[in-house]
């Protein structure tokens, strides 16, 4: 394959796109409405966490580019990343993924506590070693067990105001466990060429579609069961447990228009953009039922 034109670009913007920063948004919400349903943190606590965990998690995504180089230059929507456009070189890549990982772990030890480096930086290896090294292209479960790297952020929040974790705590893991094989699946539809060029294993062209949209449908459904089962035993009132059930219904109608439809392209784009906002208005609920 011919390799992309080299386009001239600032370095700080390519630095900026190494860290991957629309998925960290993410990450950051499910890091830090945690820091307020585990306590009322001070504004220094949460500037440290959110400026360890942007690191730590960046750092985690240009270490996955670097270990990806080979595959992201035959996928469309990876093609244009620093290091296959040629912008960049491999190992300028890997060096700066180490340090900021680095600096992360540092910033969070000294400046909030070492469970909390500890939690990031075990989201850290996770990531790049469980998911990326192994599991990505070895096996159709690669989100399945490898979500687990995307749910280590809200330990993290808990434990930098906590110091410690909790039944509660473990809960929020799961929640995001779970919620990230069909947000994930409904992008791998409608990407089954991408990463068939690339040899990615990804379920949809090992199961099948009919397999992978059952699979998202029963994942969804224990999902939904799973965010109500906090408020059983009195992690949250009601404010949140109408938000869970309203946000999860919306989520199951998505899935199930991808599950019964034969033209799922327009219905799983939408399933995969609404589970973003999904997921955001959840963990913004618990920190609103907590604090009202």
């Amino acid at each position: 394959m011919t390799a992309p034109t080299i386009t001239t670009r600032p370095l700080w913007a390519d630095l900026v796109t190494l860290t991957k920063p629309r998925i960290i948004s993410l990450l950051l919400v499910t890091t830090i409405a945690p820091m307020y349903v585990a306590g009322t943190p001070t504004l220094a606590t949460v500037l440290w966490v959110a400026l360890g965990g942007y690191l730590m998690a960046g750092g985690a995504n240009a270490v996955n580019m670097y270990l990806d180089r080979d595959i992201d230059d035959v996928m469309a929507r990876t093609r244009l990343r620093p290091i296959p456009s040629g912008r960049m070189s491999a190992r300028a890549v890997i060096a700066f993924g180490v340090l900021i990982a680095t600096a992360a772990t540092y910033l969070l030890a000294v400046r909030v506590n070492v469970l909390t480096a500890a939690l990031a930086l075990a989201g850290f290896y996770f990531y790049v070693f469980i998911y990326t090294r192994w599991l990505k292209r070895s096996s159709p479960h690669n989100i399945v067990l490898g979500g687990a790297a995307g749910a280590f952020p809200p330990l993290v929040g808990w434990a930098a105001v906590a110091g410690r974790l909790d039944l509660t705590a473990v809960y929020l893991f799961l929640i995001v466990y779970y919620w990230t094989p069909p947000h994930f699946w409904a992008l791998a539809l409608n990407k089954q060429r991408d990463y068939g060029n690339a040899g990615v294993p990804m379920a949809p062209l090992v199961w099948g579609e009919t397999e992978t949209k059952s699979q998202m449908w029963w994942y969804t459904v224990f999902l939904v069961a799973l965010t109500v089962i906090p408020v059983t035993f009195g992690a949250f009132g009601w404010i949140y447990l109408v938000s869970a059930l309203a946000l999860g219904g919306v989520f199951l109608h998505g899935v199930w228009r991808v599950v019964r439809s034969d033209d799922w392209v327009a219905p799983s784009w939408w399933v995969y953009k609404y589970s973003l906002l999904y997921l955001a208005l959840l963990f913004v609920a618990m920190a609103v039922d907590r604090h009202l």
